[in-house]
This record gives structure tokens, sequence and C-alpha cells, in this order.
């Protein structure tokens, strides 16, 4: 691996460090779920390797594919990938989304019975600033783009709270649904009780009139 392989991977390393990870078995799909709101960026970085760093593999075979589907679990995007790598996409509707990973590495890439470890990163509505116009010496175009980013870190909090909205009036009128069907189960049941007492009372009274007790 040349010096500029190696320093994209340890780029990848510094990015994921503070990422999860989770195992995958060879040609094993994992899937996960994240909530996110409607044109939001959605970028994602991971990094596949086995745990046992000595047997490491340069095989071109041992990569992973990812497909993100959207709440109607239509596929958005998929896509082969190598070892480590990033995606991005715009999510067009709002709620849970699946990402599934699929690696597509066989035992002439990993030895046989060994599990791989994919480290991953998702991040929702990063917008990065311009690295040239941080280093230019004209202020008001780095106050600029400063203010570019801060009004779309703005537009995402504020997708994201009316997201949040959304699925609190979902909540409140699943609830009062429910609270008015308990009532109305209630007061059938109560309905229900005094029918019975009153039928059982008359039966009572017809048997100890039949047997002239009364």
């Amino acid at each position: 691996m040349g010096l500029r392989g190696i320093g994209l991977l340890l780029q990848c390393y510094l990015m994921l460090a503070t990422a999860m990870y989770f195992d995958l078995g060879e040609q094993e799909e994992k899937c996960i779920i994240e909530e996110i709101p409607e044109d939001t960026l959605v970028t994602g970085y991971f990094l596949l390797e086995p745990w046992d760093l000595k047997r490491f593999s340069h095989s071109p075979h041992f990569g992973i594919t990812v497909t993100v589907k959207d709440p109607n679990h239509e596929v958005q995007m998929s896509k082969r990938y190598g070892k480590f790598g990033k995606f991005t996409f715009t999510a067009h509707a709002s709620g849970q989304h699946y990402f599934c990973f699929h690696t597509n590495s066989t035992r002439f890439a990993v030895f046989a019975g060994d599990r791989l470890k994919l480290h991953l990163d998702i991040q929702m509505g990063e917008h990065f600033t311009d690295p040239h116009a941080e280093k230019t010496k004209d202020s008001m175009a780095a106050l600029e783009n400063s203010l570019r980013h801060l009004i779309n870190q703005m537009m995402y909090i504020t997708k994201q709270q009316e997201y949040q909205r959304e699925k609190e009036e979902v909540f409140r009128q699943i609830s009062e649904d429910t609270n008015s069907k308990v009532l109305w189960w209630a007061v059938v049941q109560t309905l229900i009780l005094l029918l019975v007492g009153f039928w059982q009372m008359k039966r009572l009274k017809d048997f100890f009139i039949a047997k002239k007790l009364v």
C-alpha cells in the first residue's frame, strides 16, 4: 500500500475513532435504523477490517455493499464499496431509514470463519466550512463562509424540531384514540355487567315464584 493509501486509511481511523462498530460474518448482512427528517443531508463513513489485523488481506474482493431504504422500504441508494469509503444522500421523506451492510468478502479475501469488524459513523445535516475561505486574507469572505455555515446548521435544527413536532402530534393522536377506545370499552363492560345482573335477578325471581317460595 502506498503512502497515499496509508494516509487515507489513517484519516478514516481518526474520523471513526468515536463511531460505533459491529461485527459481520462472511456474506452476512446487517441493518440499523435511523430517524431522519425530510430533506436532510446524510453522510456516512465506514471502515471494514478483520478482527485479527495480522491476517489483514488486501484482496480486491474484500469489501461491502451499502443499501439505504426509506420509510416505505424503497431503495434510495445501493452501491458497492471497498474496505473503506464514504456515502452521502438526501432523505426524501421523514421517518425511519434503514442502513443495510452486506459483506462481499469470500474465503479468498479473509480466512474462513473470521468475523469482520465494521466501523460506522453516520452524520446528519453536516455542512463543512470551506478551508480555502478560512485561509484567505479577506476577512469578509471568511465571515460570509461562517455565516453560511451557521445558517445551514440553523436550518438543520429547524428541520429536527419540525420532525419532532410531527412525531409528537402523531403520538398525541394515537394516545387520544386509545383513551377514547378504553373509555367506550369500560362503558360497554358496565352495561354488560348490568344486563347480566338484571337477567340473573329476573331468573332468580322466576325460580322463587315457580317454587311458590314468594
